[in-house]
């Protein structure tokens, strides 16, 4: 089989092969211990995109197509949620901690 050796040839490609036909595009991830490389396979049956890789430089950008590919699967767009998560850590929206409220638990000692 034929590997991709441009990074951004085989993501670009990747994320136009899902969203031609997502319910028939597969995306696996395996990693060849013999060989210390990392192989990507996107496929839908007609066309197969492979890039494999053995640096550890690659592993944001192999994150970086993982979670495309999840927020993806899970119905949503992800670049609207790149800039809901930026607007969320703006806000300030998060839970209080039981030291900010100045609750805290009654602690036993020994006996």
């Amino acid at each position: 089989m034929v590997y991709i050796n441009d990074w951004d040839a085989f993501f670009h490609e990747s994320e136009k092969l899902y969203l031609e036909h997502p319910a028939h595009t597969r995306y696996t991830l395996k990693y060849r211990h013999t060989d210390g490389k990392v192989v990507l396979k996107v496929t839908n049956d007609r066309v197969c995109l492979q890039f494999v890789t053995d640096q550890a430089t690659d592993l944001k950008r192999i994150e970086r197509l993982n979670n495309l590919f999840f927020t993806y699967m899970c119905g949503q767009d992800p670049h609207d949620s790149e800039a809901d998560a930026a607007d969320a850590g703006s806000r300030g929206d998060r839970p209080v901690s039981q030291e900010e409220s100045g609750t805290s638990k009654k602690r036993r000692g020994k006996r």
